[in-house]
């Protein structure tokens, strides 16, 4: 049977029988796959260095004939390991939620951006300096993008382009804003916004000058829009 070689990173692990895992395992080729790593939980497994939380290993596997089916994992490498996520309990916790949330929205044949959005995630909550709210912001905003839900950001509802001396309140129906005389958001959101959604990665968003009084008001807004989409 062929052996696949691709780089992986675990999203869910289930104990099965008395040493086997299932995992579910997300690839930039492959999408999102479902392997048994046999033999995984003894102690001489020499599986178990590669299929750690928080890492991207590469992995050789044997796909399943079945579609869908239970593929078998056959040796692991690790590559890297985000050790500081784990010495810290509130970037632990984000990294699991968010962890949890991409595998739930993902179909299986998942696009190659998930896996890098994954490895972007990493990056954010293994740097101490990262803002947690900033890696949640960031998290929530490529998804809503890469589901086809990305916010207009260059006109507002009447289709008149924004302007830097106006304020705005958010229109979710038609997801772009609307102007208003006491409005929330200004120019400074809305730039921010665009950087955000241009796909930069959250170190450049670290850069971007008052970024933490930017957040608490773009906070409940990105939120809304991923609840309006059942997130």
């Amino acid at each position: 049977m062929r052996q696949l070689v691709t780089p992986a990173i675990i999203l869910a692990r289930t104990d099965y029988g008395e040493a086997d895992r299932i995992l579910t395992m997300l690839t930039p080729e492959y999408g999102k796959i479902r392997l048994l790593a046999k033999g995984v939980r003894r102690v001489k497994s020499k599986l178990a260095g590669g299929i750690e939380l928080f890492s991207v290993s590469t992995i050789t596997f044997i796909q399943s004939k079945a579609s869908g089916g239970l593929g078998t994992l056959a040796s692991t490498r690790l590559v890297k390991h985000y050790g500081r996520i784990i010495r810290d309990l509130d970037r632990t916790m984000l990294g699991y939620e968010l962890i949890k949330q991409l595998n739930k929205l993902t179909e299986d044949q998942a696009e190659e951006e998930y896996f890098d959005l994954m490895q972007n995630v990493f990056e954010g909550l293994d740097d101490a300096a990262m803002p947690l709210d900033l890696v949640r912001f960031w998290f929530q905003a490529q998804l809503l993008s890469l589901g086809g839900h990305t916010p207009n950001l260059h006109t507002d509802a009447a289709g008149d382009k924004l302007s830097a001396d106006k304020m705005y309140d958010f229109n979710f129906e038609d997801m772009c804003f609307s102007q208003r005389e006491h409005g929330r958001f200004n120019a400074a959101h809305v730039k921010f916004l665009r950087l955000t959604f241009a796909g930069n990665p959250p170190k450049v968003l670290t850069q971007v000058q008052g970024v933490e009084e930017l957040l608490v008001v773009l906070m409940p807004l990105m939120s809304a829009m991923s609840q309006n989409h059942s997130w």
